[in-house]
């Protein structure tokens, strides 16, 4: 694969196959998007090719970011999103810039634009390397912005498996059907409350084989590590059993990787126009080092690993020439001047450890969809009142209604057990300070 290929935004559990498969590059006279299981090929030039890009540096919809990242349908353009169009102007294809923006998820919205937007995601190199005139156009009413048509959609593609969201939403639907009949015709026919068990029981099952088919093809992607290097963090600076086990950087073949402790991969890619470029070691204005600064094009700030959390342990010196050593970019230093602060702005990597074990509980539960709390709560809902249905029809068909309460009952467990198993492990092992002794034997 070309050494320009975008890389995906920063993902994890079902999405983090997107960042070991997902590629957007030139090959051939034709723009290439790859995503898990399929290639998709825009030639360019041509009669009916891509013969330019207009990058709409603007805000879409609300100015929030997508939801993608969660699993839903995301607002486009609110980074800004680049046209793919044909010699008159019609659209071919977009993406959103921060769909191809690795560190994307852990900023605020909008806050790098313009060329350096365009530089940092690689995007700049890609055209130039695909041979595509690239314009910028600073609001939507720009008449080189195409106004019809949605084009084909460029991204990295979706967080959640499509049998997934058909399962959810055709079951989700029956559901709703039934529940409506049951409720407001006040009917106990056995064949409906059985059909609203199998449909309530359906979700939770659903998100246990969500589970299991995203460790499986997880699995399926082993790219060469080179090196790995986790946090050796001073004393008192916040370490715990999950951000010792969990966070990690990771030097591949293409790649540099920081793992972080939800399970999120943010990817950078080590060669090509928009490679990470230096490692920069900060000292305070007495010499004293604060962290090392990850960058890219143009000196941009691609991530921060703080010295006191990576480095300030007592594995951390080797930690810090490992990563020299294995990264292969450029190693310089610099001093703060006065009270000069660190990092300036938003970056990637300053919060890296949760304030509370609470927090670092939530940050790793099992990604949910956009829904969010309101869908676990609808399907909590679905598997009691499955068992209420049951013991409404107990004595008229005893059959159908030892089924319903088995799926409502069932579907309870089914919820509850993943649940109540990472809160206790949370509690009672992950999210507890590292003995110092087991620390120095982690490290090494």
């Amino acid at each position: 694969m070309p050494e320009h290929a975008l890389r995906p935004a920063a993902s994890r559990g079902p999405g983090l196959e997107r960042c070991h498969a997902s590629r957007l590059f030139a090959q051939d006279g034709a723009l290439v998007l790859r995503t898990p299981g399929r290639s998709r090929r825009f030639p360019v030039g041509g009669t009916a090719g891509i013969t330019r890009a207009v990058f709409v540096d603007a805000a879409g919809g609300d100015g929030t970011r997508g939801a993608e990242a969660r699993g839903g349908p995301g607002l486009p353009g609110s980074w800004g999103e680049v046209q793919l169009q044909d010699r008159d102007g019609a659209l071919i294809g977009r993406f959103d810039i921060e769909d191809w923006l690795p560190e994307a998820p852990a900023l605020p919205a909008r806050s790098v634009r313009g060329e350096q937007l365009l530089a940092r995601s690689g995007v700049a190199g890609l055209l130039r390397a695909a041979g595509i005139p690239l314009h910028v156009a600073r609001d939507r009413n720009d008449p080189l912005v195409a106004s019809k048509g949605t084009g084909t959609s460029l991204g990295p593609g979706r967080s959640f498996p499509l049998w997934y969201w058909g399962v959810r939403a055709v079951a989700g639907s029956v559901w709703f059907a039934v529940f409506t009949l049951v409720v407001f015709s006040d009917t106990t026919v056995p064949w409906v409350v059985l059909l609203l068990a199998a449909t309530a029981f359906s979700a939770p099952v659903a998100r246990l084989a969500l589970r299991l088919w995203t460790r499986l093809r997880t699995r399926r992607h082993d790219p060469v590590v080179r090196e790995r290097v986790r946090p050796s963090p001073a004393r008192g600076a916040g370490e715990t059993v999950r951000s010792r086990r969990d966070t990690e950087i990771r030097i591949q073949d293409r790649d540099l990787v920081l793992r972080d402790l939800g399970g999120q991969e943010y990817w950078f890619a080590l060669s090509g126009p928009h490679a990470v470029t230096s490692l920069v070691r900060v000292e305070d204005s007495a010499g004293r080092p604060v962290g090392v600064e990850l960058r890219g094009p143009g000196e941009q700030v691609r991530a921060v690993f703080p010295w006191d959390l990576w480095f300030g342990g007592e594995e951390g010196a080797a930690g810090w020439s490992r990563l020299r050593r294995a990264a292969g970019p450029a190693v310089s230093e610099r001093r703060l001047g006065g009270k000069g602060t660190w990092p300036k702005g938003p970056v990637l990597g300053t919060g890296l450890l949760p304030r509370t074990g609470g927090e670092a509980r939530r940050i790793a539960r099992f990604p949910g969809t956009v829904a969010g709390v309101s869908s676990t709560a609808v399907m909590a809902f679905g598997s009691f009142f499955s068992v209420i249905q049951g013991l409404r029809i107990t004595e008229t068909a005893s059959g159908p209604a030892a089924a319903a309460i088995l799926m409502g009952a069932l579907g309870l467990v089914l919820q509850a057990v993943p649940y109540a198993t990472h809160q206790l492990r949370g509690r009672l092992l992950l999210d507890r300070p590292v003995p110092a002794q087991k620390s120095r034997e982690a490290t090494r």
